[in-house]
């Protein structure tokens, strides 16, 4: 945990026994949970500094965790091809959502909290109904020219447009509505980047999106 106006290390939480993939903020700002290697994600308590929660279930690594927003639950994205959606209260598996075939890297929630965007190794990228526990669309990131391991994919503030980023070096925008022929309906790829993209977010508002990648760059797009 850093503070930015003391600018270092305020902080440091260390129980995973193996790599940690990725972290996120409860929006009360209270809770924080990671990813590891170690196959399990952990809910920890930043008033204590200690964790509250181990999520153990998925049999490979968790890649990453998004919280659904106003909501206790989280979600993961393990290698084992799975999403799940876990209670904060009661540490238990509450989801999970089957139809990737290959490892997933990163997932995403709407802001409204009732659809998850995931995307996997294989650069296939999928949305999910929360409530019916269901697909309700899917594209393929790196087609036509190949399909390229997807590393990043975010949604903006409105829920209508879905960012992707891959090993391709290109990003990736895609009308989050449009899925009711199954197939989400590409609207902007944007060229920059010259390696692989490794995460991205849109800003508050939605007029910008900012990428990062491997060749150690950051590009804000609007």
């Amino acid at each position: 945990m850093w503070d930015f106006a003391r600018e270092g290390c305020v902080a440091s939480l260390a129980e995973h026994t193996a790599t940690v993939w990725g972290v996120a903020y409860h929006y009360c700002g209270d809770f924080l949970v990671s990813a590891s290697m170690d196959h399990t994600a952990k809910l920890w308590d930043l008033v204590a500094n200690k964790v509250k929660t181990t999520f153990r279930g998925h049999v490979d690594s968790v890649n990453s965790v998004a919280f659904q927003p106003f909501s206790n639950n989280v979600a993961t994205g393990s290698g084992d091809k799975t999403v799940s959606l876990w209670d904060c209260r009661s540490g238990l598996c509450v989801q999970t959502l089957y139809g990737h075939k290959n490892a997933i890297n990163s997932l995403a929630f709407s802001m409204k909290g009732d659809t998850i965007a995931s995307a996997d190794a294989e650069g296939v990228v999928r949305l999910w109904d929360v409530r019916m526990v269901s697909e309700i669309a899917y594209a393929v990131a790196g087609l036509p020219s190949g399909a390229h391991p997807c590393n990043a994919v975010g949604f903006d503030p409105s829920g209508q447009r879905l960012a992707a980023g891959g090993d391709d070096g290109l990003v990736r925008v895609f009308d989050s509505g449009s899925g009711a022929s199954g197939e989400l309906k590409l609207m902007q790829q944007m060229t920059g980047h010259n390696d692989a993209v490794q995460c991205l977010a849109f800003d508050r508002k939605g007029g910008f999106l900012c990428s990062g990648g491997s060749d150690t760059t950051l590009r804000t797009w609007c």
